[in-house]
Protein backbone atom coordinates (compact mmCIF):
# COMPACT_ATOMS: atom_id res chain seq x y z
CA UNK A 1 0.00 0.00 0.00
CA UNK A 2 1.11 3.54 -0.76
CA UNK A 3 -0.65 6.45 0.91
CA UNK A 4 1.19 9.09 -1.09
CA UNK A 5 0.38 10.54 -4.50
CA UNK A 6 2.91 10.31 -7.27
CA UNK A 7 3.60 13.67 -8.96
CA UNK A 8 1.17 12.68 -11.73
CA UNK A 9 -1.52 11.70 -9.23
CA UNK A 10 -1.02 14.92 -7.26
CA UNK A 11 -1.46 16.91 -10.46
CA UNK A 12 -4.66 15.04 -11.27
CA UNK A 13 -5.98 15.62 -7.75
CA UNK A 14 -5.34 19.35 -8.19
CA UNK A 15 -7.24 19.23 -11.48
CA UNK A 16 -10.23 17.62 -9.78
CA UNK A 17 -10.17 20.09 -6.88
CA UNK A 18 -10.01 23.05 -9.25
CA UNK A 19 -12.88 21.63 -11.27
CA UNK A 20 -15.05 21.24 -8.16
CA UNK A 21 -14.25 24.76 -7.02
CA UNK A 22 -15.08 26.27 -10.41
CA UNK A 23 -17.94 24.09 -11.64
CA UNK A 24 -19.94 22.64 -8.73
CA UNK A 25 -23.26 24.55 -8.59
CA UNK A 26 -23.93 26.33 -5.31
CA UNK A 27 -27.08 24.24 -4.93
CA UNK A 28 -24.94 21.14 -4.41
CA UNK A 29 -22.13 22.63 -2.36
CA UNK A 30 -22.00 20.86 0.99
CA UNK A 31 -24.30 18.01 0.05
CA UNK A 32 -26.28 17.76 -3.13
CA UNK A 33 -27.40 14.15 -3.31
CA UNK A 34 -29.41 12.40 -0.64
CA UNK A 35 -30.12 9.36 -2.74
CA UNK A 36 -33.39 10.08 -4.50
CA UNK A 37 -35.08 13.04 -2.79
CA UNK A 38 -33.66 16.47 -3.49
CA UNK A 39 -30.60 15.28 -5.40
CA UNK A 40 -29.54 15.53 -9.03
CA UNK A 41 -31.98 12.90 -10.31
CA UNK A 42 -34.90 14.80 -8.77
CA UNK A 43 -33.63 18.21 -9.87
CA UNK A 44 -33.51 17.23 -13.54
CA UNK A 45 -37.31 16.84 -13.46
CA UNK A 46 -38.08 19.61 -10.99
CA UNK A 47 -40.67 22.32 -11.56
CA UNK A 48 -38.13 24.76 -10.13
CA UNK A 49 -36.12 26.26 -13.04
CA UNK A 50 -33.16 26.92 -10.74
CA UNK A 51 -33.03 23.25 -9.74
CA UNK A 52 -33.24 22.12 -13.36
CA UNK A 53 -30.49 24.55 -14.34
CA UNK A 54 -28.20 23.34 -11.56
CA UNK A 55 -28.72 19.73 -12.64
CA UNK A 56 -28.05 20.55 -16.29
CA UNK A 57 -25.02 22.75 -15.53
CA UNK A 58 -23.47 19.99 -13.44
CA UNK A 59 -23.95 17.23 -15.99
CA UNK A 60 -22.59 19.46 -18.77
CA UNK A 61 -19.54 20.33 -16.69
CA UNK A 62 -18.84 16.66 -15.96
CA UNK A 63 -19.46 15.65 -19.56
CA UNK A 64 -16.88 18.14 -20.82
CA UNK A 65 -14.20 15.99 -19.15
CA UNK A 66 -15.86 12.61 -19.69
CA UNK A 67 -16.45 12.48 -15.95
CA UNK A 68 -20.09 11.46 -16.12
CA UNK A 69 -18.67 7.98 -16.74
CA UNK A 70 -15.05 8.07 -15.51
CA UNK A 71 -14.50 4.34 -16.04
CA UNK A 72 -15.95 4.08 -19.56
CA UNK A 73 -13.50 3.97 -22.47
CA UNK A 74 -12.92 7.31 -24.18
CA UNK A 75 -14.27 6.02 -27.49
CA UNK A 76 -17.70 5.69 -25.86
CA UNK A 77 -17.69 9.10 -24.20
CA UNK A 78 -16.10 8.17 -20.89
CA UNK A 79 -12.86 9.42 -19.39
CA UNK A 80 -10.95 6.14 -19.51
CA UNK A 81 -9.47 6.85 -16.09
CA UNK A 82 -7.17 4.32 -14.48
CA UNK A 83 -8.35 2.77 -11.21
CA UNK A 84 -6.08 5.11 -9.23
CA UNK A 85 -7.39 8.16 -11.07
CA UNK A 86 -10.95 6.99 -10.40
CA UNK A 87 -10.01 6.60 -6.74
CA UNK A 88 -8.70 10.16 -6.52
CA UNK A 89 -11.68 11.50 -8.45
CA UNK A 90 -14.22 9.72 -6.23
CA UNK A 91 -12.40 10.73 -3.05
CA UNK A 92 -12.45 14.43 -3.85
CA UNK A 93 -16.01 14.36 -5.15
CA UNK A 94 -17.11 12.62 -1.95
CA UNK A 95 -15.29 15.17 0.21
CA UNK A 96 -17.20 17.93 -1.59
CA UNK A 97 -20.49 15.96 -1.39
CA UNK A 98 -20.79 16.49 -5.15
CA UNK A 99 -23.64 14.43 -6.61
CA UNK A 100 -23.09 11.58 -9.05
CA UNK A 101 -24.84 11.75 -12.39
CA UNK A 102 -26.41 8.88 -14.33
CA UNK A 103 -26.96 6.31 -11.58
CA UNK A 104 -27.32 2.71 -12.72
CA UNK A 105 -27.19 3.80 -16.36
CA UNK A 106 -23.56 4.84 -15.87
CA UNK A 107 -22.61 2.14 -13.38
CA UNK A 108 -24.33 -0.89 -14.90
CA UNK A 109 -26.21 -0.52 -18.16
CA UNK A 110 -23.59 1.48 -20.06
CA UNK A 111 -20.77 -1.02 -19.39
CA UNK A 112 -23.12 -3.87 -20.32
CA UNK A 113 -24.04 -2.28 -23.65
CA UNK A 114 -20.41 -1.48 -24.42
CA UNK A 115 -19.56 -5.19 -24.14
CA UNK A 116 -22.74 -6.92 -25.30
CA UNK A 117 -24.92 -4.34 -27.05
CA UNK A 118 -25.45 -4.03 -30.79
CA UNK A 119 -24.19 -0.94 -32.57
CA UNK A 120 -27.81 0.23 -32.83
CA UNK A 121 -28.33 -0.18 -29.07
CA UNK A 122 -25.14 1.71 -28.28
CA UNK A 123 -26.08 4.53 -30.65
CA UNK A 124 -29.58 4.74 -29.19
CA UNK A 125 -28.77 4.66 -25.49
CA UNK A 126 -25.21 5.61 -24.55
CA UNK A 127 -25.44 9.28 -25.50
CA UNK A 128 -28.62 9.76 -23.45
CA UNK A 129 -26.91 8.33 -20.37
CA UNK A 130 -23.90 10.63 -20.75
CA UNK A 131 -26.00 13.74 -21.35
CA UNK A 132 -28.22 13.06 -18.33
CA UNK A 133 -31.28 13.13 -20.57
CA UNK A 134 -32.19 9.52 -19.80
CA UNK A 135 -32.07 7.96 -16.35
CA UNK A 136 -32.30 4.19 -15.99
CA UNK A 137 -33.57 1.90 -13.23
CA UNK A 138 -32.66 -1.73 -12.62
CA UNK A 139 -35.22 -4.52 -12.57
CA UNK A 140 -33.45 -7.41 -10.86
CA UNK A 141 -34.78 -8.29 -7.39
CA UNK A 142 -38.23 -9.81 -6.91
CA UNK A 143 -40.33 -10.49 -3.80
CA UNK A 144 -39.06 -14.08 -3.77
CA UNK A 145 -35.67 -13.54 -5.41
CA UNK A 146 -33.15 -11.34 -3.68
CA UNK A 147 -29.82 -12.88 -2.77
CA UNK A 148 -30.76 -15.89 -4.93
CA UNK A 149 -31.47 -13.67 -7.91
CA UNK A 150 -31.29 -16.48 -10.46
CA UNK A 151 -34.53 -17.88 -9.05
CA UNK A 152 -36.46 -14.91 -10.47
CA UNK A 153 -39.89 -15.67 -11.92
CA UNK A 154 -40.82 -12.64 -14.06
CA UNK A 155 -41.66 -14.19 -17.45
CA UNK A 156 -40.96 -12.95 -20.96
CA UNK A 157 -42.77 -15.00 -23.60
CA UNK A 158 -41.77 -14.60 -27.25
CA UNK A 159 -44.60 -13.48 -29.54
CA UNK A 160 -43.24 -12.86 -33.01
CA UNK A 161 -40.94 -9.85 -32.88
CA UNK A 162 -41.89 -9.01 -29.30
CA UNK A 163 -41.63 -10.36 -25.79
CA UNK A 164 -44.69 -10.23 -23.56
CA UNK A 165 -43.58 -9.66 -19.97
CA UNK A 166 -45.54 -10.45 -16.81
CA UNK A 167 -44.29 -10.33 -13.24
CA UNK A 168 -43.08 -8.08 -10.47
CA UNK A 169 -39.82 -6.49 -9.39
CA UNK A 170 -39.14 -4.95 -6.00
CA UNK A 171 -36.67 -2.50 -4.44
CA UNK A 172 -36.44 -0.68 -7.78
CA UNK A 173 -34.13 2.13 -6.70
CA UNK A 174 -35.13 5.44 -8.27
CA UNK A 175 -37.77 3.80 -10.44
CA UNK A 176 -40.08 6.78 -9.97
CA UNK A 177 -37.40 9.01 -11.51
CA UNK A 178 -36.40 6.69 -14.37
CA UNK A 179 -37.14 7.07 -18.06
CA UNK A 180 -36.09 3.54 -19.08
CA UNK A 181 -35.64 0.20 -17.31
CA UNK A 182 -33.31 -2.74 -17.83
CA UNK A 183 -34.52 -6.01 -16.42
CA UNK A 184 -33.84 -9.71 -16.21
CA UNK A 185 -36.76 -11.95 -17.20
CA UNK A 186 -37.15 -15.70 -17.57
CA UNK A 187 -37.48 -16.72 -21.21
CA UNK A 188 -37.05 -20.48 -20.73
CA UNK A 189 -38.74 -21.82 -17.58
CA UNK A 190 -37.46 -25.35 -18.24
CA UNK A 191 -33.77 -24.45 -18.40
CA UNK A 192 -31.45 -24.48 -15.37
CA UNK A 193 -32.15 -21.26 -13.50
CA UNK A 194 -29.03 -19.41 -14.59
CA UNK A 195 -29.51 -20.36 -18.25
CA UNK A 196 -33.10 -19.41 -18.99
CA UNK A 197 -32.89 -15.66 -18.38
CA UNK A 198 -32.73 -12.78 -20.89
CA UNK A 199 -31.64 -9.16 -20.48
CA UNK A 200 -34.26 -6.70 -21.77
CA UNK A 201 -34.55 -2.92 -22.18
CA UNK A 202 -37.89 -1.15 -21.95
CA UNK A 203 -39.23 2.38 -22.11
CA UNK A 204 -40.84 3.46 -18.84
CA UNK A 205 -43.90 4.64 -20.78
CA UNK A 206 -44.60 1.16 -22.20
CA UNK A 207 -48.26 0.19 -21.56
CA UNK A 208 -48.62 -2.27 -18.70
CA UNK A 209 -45.48 -1.13 -16.87
CA UNK A 210 -46.31 0.55 -13.57
CA UNK A 211 -44.18 1.82 -10.72
CA UNK A 212 -45.54 2.09 -7.18
CA UNK A 213 -43.71 3.75 -4.28
CA UNK A 214 -42.26 1.92 -1.30
CA UNK A 215 -41.93 4.41 1.55
CA UNK A 216 -39.31 3.38 4.08
CA UNK A 217 -39.59 3.77 7.82
CA UNK A 218 -37.85 7.15 7.60
CA UNK A 219 -40.71 8.39 5.40
CA UNK A 220 -38.38 8.62 2.40
CA UNK A 221 -39.19 7.48 -1.12
CA UNK A 222 -36.21 5.84 -2.75
CA UNK A 223 -37.44 2.32 -3.50
CA UNK A 224 -40.36 1.15 -5.58
CA UNK A 225 -42.10 -1.99 -6.71
CA UNK A 226 -42.51 -2.41 -10.46
CA UNK A 227 -45.27 -4.41 -12.11
CA UNK A 228 -45.36 -5.85 -15.64
CA UNK A 229 -48.78 -6.70 -17.02
CA UNK A 230 -48.58 -7.89 -20.63
CA UNK A 231 -45.76 -5.44 -21.30
CA UNK A 232 -44.65 -5.76 -24.93
CA UNK A 233 -40.98 -5.19 -25.66
CA UNK A 234 -39.37 -5.53 -29.11
CA UNK A 235 -36.96 -8.43 -29.48
CA UNK A 236 -34.47 -5.83 -30.73
CA UNK A 237 -34.39 -4.54 -27.12
CA UNK A 238 -32.79 -7.75 -25.90
CA UNK A 239 -29.13 -7.35 -25.03
CA UNK A 240 -27.09 -10.42 -25.91
CA UNK A 241 -28.44 -13.84 -26.76
CA UNK A 242 -31.75 -15.19 -25.59
CA UNK A 243 -31.44 -17.18 -22.36
CA UNK A 244 -27.93 -15.81 -21.75
CA UNK A 245 -29.06 -12.72 -19.90
CA UNK A 246 -27.61 -13.82 -16.56
CA UNK A 247 -24.10 -13.62 -17.95
CA UNK A 248 -24.87 -10.35 -19.73
CA UNK A 249 -26.20 -8.84 -16.51
CA UNK A 250 -23.06 -9.75 -14.61
CA UNK A 251 -20.88 -7.70 -16.97
CA UNK A 252 -19.12 -4.59 -15.66
CA UNK A 253 -16.14 -2.71 -16.94
CA UNK A 254 -13.12 -2.68 -14.67
CA UNK A 255 -13.70 0.18 -12.28
CA UNK A 256 -12.51 1.36 -8.91
CA UNK A 257 -14.02 -0.84 -6.17
CA UNK A 258 -12.43 0.62 -3.05
CA UNK A 259 -15.61 2.21 -1.60
CA UNK A 260 -13.64 5.35 -0.87
CA UNK A 261 -16.95 7.24 -0.94
CA UNK A 262 -18.11 5.27 2.10
CA UNK A 263 -14.81 5.86 3.88
CA UNK A 264 -15.01 9.62 3.25
CA UNK A 265 -18.62 9.71 4.43
CA UNK A 266 -17.76 7.89 7.67
CA UNK A 267 -14.85 10.22 8.39
CA UNK A 268 -17.03 13.26 7.70
CA UNK A 269 -19.73 11.96 10.05
CA UNK A 270 -17.39 11.37 12.99
CA UNK A 271 -15.84 14.81 12.50
CA UNK A 272 -19.32 16.35 12.38
CA UNK A 273 -20.21 14.62 15.66
CA UNK A 274 -17.06 15.82 17.41
CA UNK A 275 -17.30 19.39 16.11
CA UNK A 276 -20.90 19.69 17.26
CA UNK A 277 -20.21 18.11 20.66
CA UNK A 278 -17.35 20.52 21.29
CA UNK A 279 -19.17 23.55 19.89
CA UNK A 280 -22.83 24.55 19.74
CA UNK A 281 -23.99 21.17 21.00
CA UNK A 282 -21.73 21.05 24.03
CA UNK A 283 -24.62 21.47 26.48
CA UNK A 284 -26.47 18.62 24.79
CA UNK A 285 -23.54 16.26 24.58
CA UNK A 286 -23.17 13.36 27.00
CA UNK A 287 -19.53 12.73 26.13
CA UNK A 288 -18.37 14.32 29.37
CA UNK A 289 -21.01 12.47 31.37
CA UNK A 290 -20.45 8.85 30.37
CA UNK A 291 -17.08 7.23 29.77
CA UNK A 292 -18.76 4.45 27.81
CA UNK A 293 -20.06 6.89 25.20
CA UNK A 294 -16.73 8.66 24.97
CA UNK A 295 -15.02 5.31 24.40
CA UNK A 296 -17.61 4.43 21.75
CA UNK A 297 -16.78 7.63 19.90
CA UNK A 298 -13.08 6.81 20.11
CA UNK A 299 -13.77 3.34 18.71
CA UNK A 300 -15.76 4.81 15.82
CA UNK A 301 -12.95 7.25 15.05
CA UNK A 302 -10.48 4.37 14.87
CA UNK A 303 -12.88 2.35 12.71
CA UNK A 304 -13.25 5.18 10.19
CA UNK A 305 -9.46 5.13 9.79
CA UNK A 306 -9.58 1.35 9.36
CA UNK A 307 -12.18 1.83 6.63
CA UNK A 308 -9.90 4.31 4.90
CA UNK A 309 -7.11 1.75 4.94
CA UNK A 310 -9.38 -0.94 3.50
CA UNK A 311 -10.02 1.45 0.62
CA UNK A 312 -6.32 2.13 0.10
CA UNK A 313 -5.58 -1.58 0.22
CA UNK A 314 -8.05 -2.34 -2.55
CA UNK A 315 -6.98 0.51 -4.81
CA UNK A 316 -3.32 -0.44 -4.30
CA UNK A 317 -4.19 -3.94 -5.53
CA UNK A 318 -6.02 -2.63 -8.58
CA UNK A 319 -3.20 -0.24 -9.36
CA UNK A 320 -0.90 -3.28 -9.61
CA UNK A 321 -3.30 -5.05 -11.97
CA UNK A 322 -4.78 -7.36 -9.32
CA UNK A 323 -8.51 -8.02 -9.00
CA UNK A 324 -9.92 -7.63 -5.46
CA UNK A 325 -12.12 -10.53 -4.46
CA UNK A 326 -12.68 -11.26 -0.80
CA UNK A 327 -10.95 -7.96 -0.07
CA UNK A 328 -13.91 -6.10 -1.61
CA UNK A 329 -16.31 -8.18 0.49
CA UNK A 330 -14.32 -7.33 3.62
CA UNK A 331 -14.55 -3.64 2.81
CA UNK A 332 -18.27 -3.80 2.03
CA UNK A 333 -19.04 -5.76 5.21
CA UNK A 334 -16.99 -3.46 7.41
CA UNK A 335 -18.45 -0.30 5.94
CA UNK A 336 -22.07 -1.50 6.19
CA UNK A 337 -21.72 -2.34 9.85
CA UNK A 338 -19.69 0.80 10.55
CA UNK A 339 -22.55 2.93 9.20
CA UNK A 340 -24.89 1.29 11.69
CA UNK A 341 -22.48 1.53 14.64
CA UNK A 342 -21.62 5.14 13.89
CA UNK A 343 -25.29 6.12 13.65
CA UNK A 344 -26.00 4.38 16.95
CA UNK A 345 -23.10 6.13 18.66
CA UNK A 346 -24.22 9.49 17.27
CA UNK A 347 -27.65 8.97 18.82
CA UNK A 348 -26.29 7.95 22.22
CA UNK A 349 -23.98 10.96 22.29
CA UNK A 350 -26.91 13.40 22.55
CA UNK A 351 -29.44 11.48 24.60
CA UNK A 352 -33.08 12.54 24.33
CA UNK A 353 -32.23 15.27 21.83
CA UNK A 354 -31.66 12.43 19.38
CA UNK A 355 -35.34 11.60 19.62
CA UNK A 356 -36.14 14.69 17.52
CA UNK A 357 -36.57 13.75 13.86
CA UNK A 358 -37.09 17.21 12.36
CA UNK A 359 -33.73 18.59 11.20
CA UNK A 360 -35.07 22.16 11.44
CA UNK A 361 -36.24 21.84 15.02
CA UNK A 362 -34.37 23.93 17.58
CA UNK A 363 -34.16 20.79 19.71
CA UNK A 364 -32.54 18.52 17.12
CA UNK A 365 -28.92 17.44 17.57
CA UNK A 366 -26.56 17.80 14.60
CA UNK A 367 -29.63 18.68 12.47
CA UNK A 368 -31.03 15.22 13.28
CA UNK A 369 -28.37 13.72 11.01
CA UNK A 370 -27.60 10.71 13.21
CA UNK A 371 -31.25 10.21 14.15
CA UNK A 372 -32.27 9.91 10.53
CA UNK A 373 -29.21 7.95 9.47
CA UNK A 374 -29.79 5.43 12.25
CA UNK A 375 -33.17 4.59 10.75
CA UNK A 376 -31.91 4.58 7.16
CA UNK A 377 -28.90 2.42 8.06
CA UNK A 378 -31.05 -0.61 8.88
CA UNK A 379 -30.84 -1.72 5.24
CA UNK A 380 -27.07 -1.16 4.96
CA UNK A 381 -26.24 -4.77 5.83
CA UNK A 382 -28.82 -6.06 3.33
CA UNK A 383 -28.39 -3.92 0.21
CA UNK A 384 -25.75 -4.80 -2.41
CA UNK A 385 -25.18 -8.23 -0.87
CA UNK A 386 -26.09 -9.14 2.68
CA UNK A 387 -23.51 -9.34 5.43
CA UNK A 388 -24.12 -13.10 5.57
CA UNK A 389 -23.15 -13.43 1.91
CA UNK A 390 -20.06 -11.27 2.42
CA UNK A 391 -18.97 -13.42 5.36
CA UNK A 392 -19.39 -16.57 3.26
CA UNK A 393 -17.19 -15.07 0.55
CA UNK A 394 -14.55 -14.09 3.09
CA UNK A 395 -14.68 -17.55 4.66
CA UNK A 396 -14.45 -19.58 1.45
CA UNK A 397 -12.33 -17.39 -0.82
CA UNK A 398 -10.30 -15.54 1.79
CA UNK A 399 -9.77 -18.14 4.52
CA UNK A 400 -10.15 -21.25 2.37
CA UNK A 401 -12.82 -22.74 4.62
CA UNK A 402 -15.09 -25.46 3.18
CA UNK A 403 -18.68 -24.72 2.30
CA UNK A 404 -20.90 -25.79 5.17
Amino acid sequence: MDWNDTPEQAAFRTTVLTFIKDKLPKRYAGGGDDGFEGGWATDRRSDDPDARKAAQDWVQALASNGWVAPHWPKEYGGAGLSPMEQFIYKMEMAKASAPDVGGSGVAMLGPTLIVHGTEEQKAQHLSGILSGDVVWAQGYSEPGSGSDLASLQTRAVRDGDEYVINGQKIWTSGGHLADWFFALARTDPDAPKHRGISFLLMDGKTPGLSVRPLINMGWAHGFNETFFEDVRVPVSNRVGDENRGWYVGMTLLDYERSNITGAVSARRDIEKLLDYAKGEGKDRSRLGEFNSIRLDVADRFIETEVMYNFSFRIISMQDRGLIPNYEASTSKLFNSELVQRLSNTGIKAFGLYSGVWDAKSKYSAVDAAFTQRYVFSVSATIAAGTSEIQRNIIATRGLGLPRG
